[in-house]
């Protein structure tokens, strides 16, 4: 049976679930799952409703055709896709690739629906000699303060080429500039590893060890111009003790890290993200 997933946001008023609710039921549509959110900061409405046709046989068109004249109405924003149709993710990562990893097996075994179109590294190959790319188009773009406009200029090449959706910066350790940043405006997701706001630097683990911290923990969002202030998706914790030392804390980061990145990835692959302005709203599973 296919499905679909319908995520829809408007400022909140009287009437908009009914309104959908019906063009979806005019069209045969049944709803399979629905949840929504009423933010009475914002004044705004937020839904994701899983739907599909009895007997198979739901008019795509038609139904958009209406669903768009209910957009209108309440100037909505809206998309409407196949729930079986794979989204197409390029990711980029520095020396430490533990997200890389993670995020490859995950893919492997199914419980990251995508199409890679390729990992991009600052590193040659070689640091990854270990990881069984399977015919992953890799590529090696170096970069220096003197060159980092031209590289940039490459990965957003490669983007355009390959026809990516979502990049996935998986400990990807180089600061995008704004240019970039606002090419990619809500389809690059960041692992930062602190739990914002927190420990900023080349060594968060080891600033955290000299203060003394009792919590560590980890953070995927949104990246923006602003550096690590994109909307939130996810964050994690692991609680810590006096005993443990840096090493200790990078080890346990590592795998906050790894699964923290991953949650936001499956939830984006799965249409439950939705922003509201710089923050987000997570439909979890």
């Amino acid at each position: 049976m296919t499905q679909f997933i319908l995520t829809l946001s408007c400022e909140n008023r009287p009437g908009i679930v009914a309104a959908v609710a019906t063009t979806i039921f005019e069209h045969g549509g049944n709803i399979r799952e629905s949840q929504q959110f009423d933010d009475t900061e914002s004044g705004r409405f937020f839904a994701r409703i899983v739907l599909d046709h009895p007997d198979d046989r739901l008019d795509v068109a038609k139904l958009s055709d209406a669903l768009n004249a209910v957009a209108v109405r309440f100037s909505m924003t809206w998309t409407l896709r196949d729930r079986a149709e794979k989204q197409r993710v390029m990711l980029l990562v520095s020396k430490f690739d533990h997200c890389l990893t993670d995020i490859l097996y995950r893919w492997r075994i199914g419980e990251l629906p995508m199409e890679v179109t390729g990992v991009i590294s600052n590193h040659p190959r070689e640091t990854y000699r270990h990881i069984d790319f399977d015919g992953i188009p890799f590529h090696h773009l170096p970069v220096t303060k003197a060159t980092k406009a031209d590289q940039e200029a490459r990965i957003w090449a490669l983007v355009q080429e390959t026809g990516t959706e979502m990049v996935i910066l998986a400990r990807y350790m180089q600061v995008l500039s704004d240019d970039l940043a606002g090419k990619l405006s809500g389809r690059c997701i960041n692992i930062h590893h602190s739990f914002l706001p927190g420990f900023k630097g080349a060594k968060p683990y080891h600033q955290a060890h000299q203060r003394g911290v009792k919590l560590i923990g980890a953070t995927a969002h949104y990246v923006t111009a602003d550096l690590d202030e994109g909307p939130i998706i996810e964050q994690d914790v692991e609680r810590i003790s006096h005993a443990d030392s840096p090493d200790d804390l990078v080890r346990q980061g590592r795998d906050i890290e790894r699964r923290v990145l991953s949650r936001a990835l499956r939830w984006q692959l799965d249409g439950r993200i939705l922003v509201n302005g710089v923050r987000t709203v997570v439909f979890r599973d």
